[in-house]
Formats: structure tokens, C-alpha cells, sequence
């Protein structure tokens, strides 16, 4: 059994939007305020948590909803994620265009943006979040434009989700295998040619639990040359399980460092579903740990909200489409996180 995570394979255009005009709706001075949408949201102290969050994100913008309506105690519950830095998952048409608008708005206030890049071709063995680029070659083409896009400016890389766990898993059928190596491979040693990009490949969760089948298809992906690798990417389990698995992981790829998706942990995995579907917009889950780089281990970079909390896994248990905003289950997280 694996983690399916049917995480936002899309970036938001109207995000975009804000990140690129940032300039117009930044509080200026210390750079540490950002307004947009109504929600006044706030970067986080730089020291322990110097990532950029996003003014005009789909929970800002549910906020300053919620208080145009007068419904402020919900307002304040969904100010729980506005409030935090995630994970801007990178587009498929525009990525020279959407990774300059994060990481420029991002560098505008001094923090680093957190990018995702979801789109390996035949991502996701045809469920949810199926699709990616057409060949290897578009492939090639998508990260030359994520890393023109990103330049010098400070980024955190998370590289393609299950892509490594569904080759271990065999979701992915063999004849893809040795191209995936290659893209996977390429597209590290691309990334890290960049003055200020650390990058981490993703390396499955806790529940599929199996560094002995995934430490050296990592090593094939080219994790050598990575900043290490994340753990728990849309996934439910704890942080403290998580730690221990990393851990596992790590001292058989030559001590990688790791960091940990923990937004959406705080009450760890459901059970109380079919096994398959226990991924898929759990209900009773909460938010984890706040986005910070003061863990309960060395050899853990950070924790990040790397999965949007509030963005849906996928059309099951009444939830939209992968990626799309879902404020009910949005309203749940925060109100179960206390």
C-alpha cells in the first residue's frame, strides 16, 4: 500500500496574479506586512520560519470572504492557514513565469518561497491527480523554465511527490522507470546549478514505511546531489512517526537531511475508512506543526505546510476536483487543530 495524495497539481492563476503585483500591495518598511484580499496576513518571524507566505492565497482570500459576511469567528479559525507559508505548486503551461512571481514576491520581504513541481509524465498511476508533461522531453523544457523563473532568489524545492514511491511500488509501469531516473536526475542537477535552491526529492511517508526498497532508487533519482530529501507530502502521519522514518531513511543515503509536510498531521492518520481511501479527504483531520526550521531533530531542515491545507485530495467524500479550494474542509482542519 502506498500514500496517494491527490495534492494540487495546479497554481492558482489568481495567486499568480498577486505574487506578480505584489509590489502594489506590500506594507513596505520592514517588509514583514503584506495586506491583500482584506486578510492582512503577516509573514512569520524570519528566524524561525523564513519562508514567504502568500497575502492573496485561497484561505487569505476565505478570510476576507468570511468577513465581508460578518462570519468572523470563522474568519479567524481559516486565519490559522492564511497565516502560514505552503507550498505553490507550479503550473503546467507557465512555469518561467509562475516561479519568478513567487520567488520575486517572495524575495520582495526577504523569505524564501516554497515551490512544488508536480509533473512527471504518467504522474500519479492515472487516478486523481493524473497527467504530467507529454514525454521526457517537455519535461526537460518545464524544469529549463522553473529554473529561469527562479534565478538567484532564495527557493525550497519539492521534487515531484510519488514520483520515486510509485516506481518502488511498481504503480508505475517498468517501461517508464529509466527515463523517470534520468528527468528526475536532470532535473536535480538543474536546480541545484542555482545560486540559492535547496532541493529535496520526495521520498513517500511514514505508512508505506520501506527505506530498505526506497533508499536506493533515491540514490538512482540523484539524491547525492540534493539537499536531501521530504517525508509525508499530503499526508496524515505524525510527526513524530515521520521523524523516525526519515531518520531510517536517512542513514542509509549518507545522512541526508530531510524536511516534513505537517500540514495536515495534528490528529495523524484516519483509519476509520477503506484502506485506499484513507488519503482522500480524511475526515476528523487537523493541522499539524507550524512552518518552521527549529525541529525536534537535526537532521530535520524544517517543517513545511508543503500540501495546501484546505485544498482538496480529490473528488471523493464530496470534495471537488485534486487542488481545488474546499473552505468546509478547510473550516474543519483549523477548528480540530484547538
Amino acid at each position: 500500500m502506498y500514500g496517494k495524495r491527490g495534492a494540487g497539481a495546479r497554481a492558482s492563476t489568481a495567486v499568480l496574479g498577486a505574487a506578480l503585483l505584489l509590489a502594489g500591495c506590500s506594507s513596505g518598511g520592514d517588509g514583514d506586512k503584506d495586506e491583500g484580499s482584506g486578510a492582512k496576513v503577516t509573514q512569520q518571524p524570519k528566524n524561525a520560519d523564513p519562508f514567504w507566505v502568500n497575502p492573496d492565497g485561497n484561505a487569505a482570500e476565505q478570510v476576507a470572504t468570511y468577513a465581508r459576511a460578518g462570519k468572523d469567528k470563522d474568519a479567524e479559525q481559516i486565519r490559522k492557514i492564511a497565516e502560514q507559508p505552503t507550498g505553490e505548486w507550479i503550473g503546467a503551461e507557465n512555469p518561467e513565469q509562475e516561479a519568478r512571481g513567487f520567488t520575486e514576491a517572495a524575495e520582495k520581504v526577504d523569505r524564501a518561497a516554497i515551490l512544488v513541481l508536480y509533473n512527471i509524465p504518467h504522474r500519479d498511476c492515472g487516478q486523481f491527480s493524473q497527467g504530467g508533461a507529454a514525454d521526457g522531453d517537455a519535461y526537460r523544457t518545464w524544469i529549463d523554465g522553473v529554473a529561469k523563473g527562479i534565478g538567484d532568489r532564495p527557493a525550497t524545492v519539492i521534487l515531484e511527490p510519488d514520483a520515486i514511491l510509485h516506481l518502488v511500488n511498481q504503480c508505475t509501469p517498468e517501461e517508464f522507470h529509466e527515463e523517470r531516473y534520468d528527468l528526475l536526475k536532470g532535473a536535480v542537477g538543474k536546480l541545484k546549478s542555482l545560486k540559492n535552491t535547496k532541493v529535496y526529492l520526495d521520498a513517500g511517508n511514514a505508512g508505506w514505511g520501506h527505506p530498505d526498497q526506497i533508499f536506493q532508487p533515491l540514490q538512482w533519482a540523484g539524491i547525492a546531489e540534493a539537499d536531501g530529501f521530504s517525508v509525508n507530502v499530503s499526508n496524515f502521519y505524525s510527526t513524530e512517526d515521520s521523524i523516525a522514518y526519515g531518520k531510517q531513511l536517512a542513514a542509509k543515503v549518507a545522512g541526508k537531511h530531510f524536511v516534513i509536510d505537517t500540514s495536515r498531521n495534528g490528529n495523524g492518520p484516519y483509519t476509520g475508512g477503506k484502506a485506499d481511501e484513507n488519503w482522500c479527504n480524511p475526515p476528523g483531520r487537523a493541522l499539524g506543526e507550524s512552518p518552521t526550521t527549529k525541529t525536534a531533530d537535526p537532521l530535520v531542515d524544517a517543517y513545511l505546510w508543503v500540501k495546501r491545507p484546505g485544498e482538496s485530495d480529490g473528488t471523493c467524500k464530496g470534495g471537488p476536483k485534486a487542488g481545488e479550494w474546499w473552505a468546509e474542509y478547510a473550516l474543519k482542519l483549523a477548528k480540530a487543530s484547538g
